[in-house]
């Protein structure tokens, strides 16, 4: 099976540019249907609006799950403060030093969207003294909008309210030298990933040898992505990234073989098939154990599933900021699988 890189990254940087904070996910699903629709795969809506894609295999006994998430970190208005900027409530766990002075987009209920910055109270080191200092929490953060606005009425007036979504420009840039930087690589790298299977099924001529459901989630990051799959699945495989840092050994070159997450240890038996093809392939992976990250596997095992399950992803560094992976690892990522898959 050969996986189409170009096809890959093009999609996975139309992916990057999309705003989808968990809860603020419709248009990015709406990307993936008509990616969907392209490729002549089967397209459904859970309840939750994710997406669940199938692909026919040889044989339809023992299906495969595969998950990956689109939703990213965000935030919400949390009020509308006298001075005309936003109070924020976080969408996923990221550190405020992390969006500190990074642009957004405020997304209106009635469809508007204005630009901004994402500032702490005290901004600037000439006018305050404790600047530098200044703790970065959630309370002494705001939103500076982009408009003429000096109080809460003039900010109402421009239909901005309570509760309205807050996304974080990705910046996603591709680098001549293999890189992809960005926020919110995780985790739309490992939905790029997925279809690259689908795209390696539709223009490739690849069949799986069993038939394969993917679920594309849209609120892991709030813990709760794949806390329902479809019935009638009995393995799982999280897609997601790959961490790096003190204690492990992932590259940003490499595919993530996780044996261990804040749930507990993932199937034995599918994490070791998974290393020995990752052997058979040569594709470089590393195994490592992440106590502070959980899964769509997490979740679809702490929701009572009866099913097997592992973790696999590209390799990230600095995740939940401003995240990087290669090109190399996201394709790899879809090469593993899809020796999973066929093994």
């Amino acid at each position: 099976m050969k996986i189409n890189e170009p096809y890959v990254i093009t999609l996975l940087k139309k992916l990057l540019d999309t705003p989808s904070p968990s809860g603020f996910t419709h248009h990015i699903i709406q990307l993936i249907q008509e990616e969907a629709d392209k490729l002549g795969i089967p397209f459904e809506r859970n309840a939750k609006g994710g997406a669940i894609l199938r692909l026919k295999g040889e044989s339809s006994t023992n299906p495969l799950c595969l998950s990956a998430h689109v939703d990213t970190l965000g935030a919400i208005v949390r009020s509308v403060t006298p001075r005309g900027t936003l109070a924020i409530s976080s969408v996923g766990g990221f550190m405020m030093q992390s969006i500190e002075n990074e642009y957004c987009q405020i997304h209106t209920r009635d469809g508007k969207v204005y630009t901004g910055t994402i500032m702490s109270t005290h901004p600037s080191v000439h006018v305050y003294g404790d600047a530098r200092e200044f703790p970065r929490v959630e309370k002494n953060m705001e939103v500076r909008i982009d408009e003429l606005v000096n109080s809460k009425e003039d900010v109402q007036k421009l239909g901005i309210n309570n509760g309205d979504f807050i996304s974080f420009d990705s910046r996603a840039v591709i680098t001549d030298s293999g890189f992809v930087k960005s926020r919110h690589i995780d985790d739309k790298a490992s939905v790029a990933a997925l279809f690259g299977l689908l795209e390696a099924a539709s223009n490739g001529g690849w069949t799986p040898k069993r038939d394969v459901v993917m679920l594309i989630s849209n609120y892991e990051e709030v813990g709760h992505g794949a806390a329902y799959i479809p019935e009638g699945l009995e393995e799982m495989i999280a897609v997601d990234m790959g961490c790096m840092g003190d204690d492990l050994s992932c590259k940003e070159t490499d595919v993530s073989i996780c044996a261990k997450d804040s749930s507990g240890p993932y199937d034995y038996h599918m994490t070791s098939k998974l290393i020995d093809l990752a052997k058979q392939e040569n594709i470089p992976y590393a195994v490592d154990i992440y106590p502070q990250y959980g899964s769509d596997a997490s979740a679809a095992l702490r929701a009572g599933h009866n099913i097997r399950a592992a973790l696999i992803g590209p390799g990230v560094h600095a995740s939940h900021a401003m995240e990087r992976t290669t090109k190399q690892a996201v394709v790899n990522t879809a090469r593993l699988l899809g020796a999973y898959i066929n093994a």
